[in-house]
């Protein structure tokens, strides 16, 4: 099932017996776990008929003699079982999951990973429970998922701004809606780049995407600031992320080239970026040849080598990042 079934059918109260919630994204497991610890019993039911057990705390064992009880003074009793990962022999719960107490609502909240589908338990699941896999987002995916978070809370914010988010965030959804909340506190209505640098530090103005775009105009006295700025504060800008980026940002305009006869939509899709961005990439294609940028992915990988000690003993991050630089510029 996915997320919005799942929560739809619980708010309207179409409970199952089983919830098995798994995968490598927290997030919408905690957040499924959270709606049926609120909302399936009121306050005065939960006194007798919640139970909240935990993976490295219990076993197999407790969480059936829990899930066995009846109900008192409630339709259902709730058994919430988190970090089931940790579970020492899971699929001792398989005769339970076989023949499920009618009046309990069982939920296994498996984190952080996967249940192997290889195994006979996964294959009893199948049969008898909700299962609802919780895979990590693409980086692509990110930026639209900013805004679509923002847009349900009636928030605006800015293409830039999602990306900016997203570069410095990474795709732990947990982490993201956490500073999201932060900034929608913070704001008017509106999330944009003064928010977010006021609020994370993440300047408006030298950041990674500005430094895409100087590159790609080769703006050398912008692009001289930008890395000027990186390397007093190198903490918020790792070398390793901007070498990440740069790679990515040139990657995207080489094939740029190999597509700019098509629309403006098959090229945001191919690349996986919002249109928004597609005139930084047209620009920058325009700046570099295909032999250009074979040198630049070439220097790229030489420096990301250096930064992790091959074939450098003693130059800092701050002085490979001007190096590199560099040579991008007068490739």
């Amino acid at each position: 099932m996915k997320y919005l079934e799942i929560i739809t059918s619980l708010k309207n109260k179409n409970y199952e017996n089983i919830y098995f919630l798994h995968g490598e994204e927290s997030y919408y497991i905690d957040k499924i776990s959270d709606f049926i610890s609120k909302n399936t019993l009121n306050k005065e039911e939960k006194d007798f008929n919640f139970t909240t057990l935990y993976g490295k705390e219990t076993d197999c064992d407790q969480i059936i003699s829990e899930a066995k009880q009846y109900p008192f003074g409630a339709e259902y009793r709730v058994v919430l079982v988190k970090e089931a990962q940790y579970l020492n022999k899971i699929e001792l719960l398989e005769n339970y999951l076989r023949n499920p107490t009618p009046s309990t609502l069982l939920a296994i909240c498996f984190k952080s990973k996967k249940l192997d589908k290889r195994k006979s338990i996964y294959k009893t699941l199948k049969t008898c429970a909700k299962i609802f896999e919780s895979n990590k987002l693409y980086d692509d995916k990110i930026p639209s998922w900013i805004n679509a978070y923002c847009s349900a809370k009636t928030i605006k914010i800015d293409d830039k701004s999602c990306a900016i988010l997203s570069e410095y965030l990474g795709n732990d959804l947990s982490k993201i809606s956490n500073e999201l909340d932060k900034l929608i506190i913070s704001c008017e209505g509106e999330i944009n780049s003064k928010i977010i640098e006021k609020n994370i530090g993440i300047s408006k103005d030298f950041n990674v995407f500005e430094l895409q775009n100087a590159l790609g105009k080769k703006n050398i006295v912008q692009v001289n600031r930008i890395i000027k700025y990186f390397n007093l504060n190198n903490k918020t800008h790792p070398l390793i992320l901007t070498i990440n980026s740069l790679f990515s940002f040139f990657q995207k305009v080489l094939i740029y080239k190999q597509l700019r006869s098509k629309s403006r939509s098959e090229i945001a899709s191919s690349l996986k970026v919002n249109p928004y961005f597609l005139s930084q990439y047209e620009l920058a294609s325009n700046n570099y040849s295909v032999n250009q940028l074979q040198f630049i992915f070439t220097y790229i990988k030489e420096y990301e080598l250096r930064m992790k000690g091959v074939n450098n003993k003693n130059t800092s991050h701050q002085s490979l990042l001007i190096e590199l630089i560099f040579k991008i510029l007068h490739t």
